[in-house]
């Protein structure tokens, strides 16, 4: 599924992509897409196959990180229209932003995940998913799947890129992170036990160049930006005023 917020105004300032978290949704990110929408900003989220609690979930699309960015530049060949794109995500949603940016992961470390070699747990909203591999995809499906994984799947319309607490920091090349060269805005919370900002947010802006790191707050966790909690309206709010600005500096056509 691909959701478009048309711009509200009269002349377009660009087009933001938006990567949900895992098994979420686009309209988990509703709040942030309306106000970048308001500003005068085109926004299309998706619903990564597989990885979404509309259409279902399927244990490849929690496994293959990098079908993701390629969702986002198939939706972005359907609908481009021709003016400057940006791309924001949420948990691994921001890894895919980073992607889309010229992020890749470590095959090698990917490939000790996916032969066991290395014990990863499975994520909450798929406690299933390494049994149910393991039943299902053969050697020769894990070892192109290896391949795979260490691909470039960045998109060169992308111009710039917000990311909210990303995940997968410890399985990106640091040389792919230093040779993202678009502005990239960094965004984390002080009480995140599902992406730790010291691994993943602060790991990114310490190896993208020029990338700015901010913390939405202190004492908020992973899913104040997607779930009803106290105090999360003003920590999104604050969010996506930023994030205005953000994309209103950098998609100037």
């Amino acid at each position: 599924m691909t959701y478009v917020w048309p711009a509200a105004t009269t002349t377009t300032s660009g087009t933001v992509l938006l990567s949900h978290g895992t098994g979420g949704c686009a309209l988990d990110l509703c709040w942030l897409a309306e106000p970048l929408a308001t500003a005068g900003m085109r926004v299309i989220g998706v619903d990564h196959h597989g990885n979404n609690y509309r259409s279902g979930y399927h244990a490849e699309g929690f496994a293959r990180w990098w079908d993701r960015p390629q969702d986002l530049s198939v939706a972005l060949d359907h609908l481009a229209d021709g003016g400057p794109v940006g791309v924001a995500g949420f948990s691994l949603g921001g890894y895919t932003a980073a992607a889309v940016l010229g992020a890749r992961i470590n095959a090698d470390m990917f490939g000790a995940i996916a032969t066991g070699r290395t014990a990863v747990a499975p994520p909450p909203e798929y406690p299933t998913l390494i049994d149910e591999l393991t039943d299902r995809i053969g050697a020769d499906d894990i070892a192109a799947w290896i391949a795979e994984s260490g691909d470039d799947y960045a998109d060169r319309r992308v111009s710039a890129g917000l990311l909210i607490c990303p995940a997968q920091g410890q399985l990106l090349t640091s040389t792919s992170l230093q040779g993202i060269t678009t502005p990239v805005s960094i965004w984390w919370t002080g009480e995140d036990d599902q992406t730790p900002a010291e691994t993943n947010a602060l790991h990114y802006a310490s190896l993208i160049p020029g990338a700015t790191e901010h913390c939405a707050d202190p004492s908020a966790g992973h899913y104040v930006f997607v779930q009803d909690m106290p105090d999360a309206e003003r920590i999104r709010t604050r969010l996506a005023s930023a994030a205005v600005t953000f994309f209103r500096e950098q998609l100037t056509a």
